[in-house]
């Protein structure tokens, strides 16, 4: 799963996002916010911030785990419909660079967008080009992706919340809450 891990990937970068990892998110959202999930899976993601008060749109996911999911590319036109008149694109997206990196071209443009992928990204050259639309990173620290398990992920992850409208060029930290 992650740089360090010799355990096989999941087919697609499925992995559930877990309620934990949401919730350092929640404090930069507002009660009623609406979105959509592009990358959506079975729903976990939307389920956690449904249940605190946020309203999903649409859902959609180039493999669906669920029924409630539209199957759809997440780099598709159609996206932009189900985007116009919501405040946020909010997802877990596969964190393999080269669709990593259009999906923050192409959701940014449409919406600001949050999303949650590993914290080393940001002190990389890769992430140099998308510094224009990075506005908040916020940490999380490492994810306990597998329910089951005893284990963490081996890489630290933070939300990140890119924007194609115009700023004032400052990117703004939140340090991890204290436990």
């Amino acid at each position: 799963m992650g740089k360090r891990s010799n355990f096989p990937r999941r087919e697609r970068d499925w992995y559930a996002t877990p309620s934990a990892a949401v919730a350092p998110l929640l404090p930069h959202l507002t009660w009623g916010d609406s979105f959509v999930e592009p990358c959506a899976g079975d729903m976990a993601l939307v389920s956690t911030l449904e249940a605190a008060g946020m309203s999903c749109q649409w859902a959609g996911d180039i493999a669906p785990r669920h029924e409630d999911v539209r199957c759809c590319d997440a780099l598709s036109d159609d996206l932009a419909s189900w985007a116009e008149d919501v405040d946020y694109i909010i997802t877990n997206p596969p964190w393999t660079r080269s669709i990593l990196h259009p999906m923050i071209r192409h959701f940014a443009a449409m919406r600001p967008t949050w999303l949650l992928f590993d914290s080393d990204w940001a002190h990389t050259r890769q992430s140099a080009e998308f510094t224009p639309l990075l506005r908040k990173i916020v940490s999380i620290g490492r994810v306990k992706w597998i329910p089951d398990s005893t284990m963490t992920g081996k890489d630290n992850c933070c939300w990140y919340l890119f924007d194609d409208r115009p700023s004032n060029g400052m990117t703004e930290f939140f340090g991890r809450a204290a436990a």
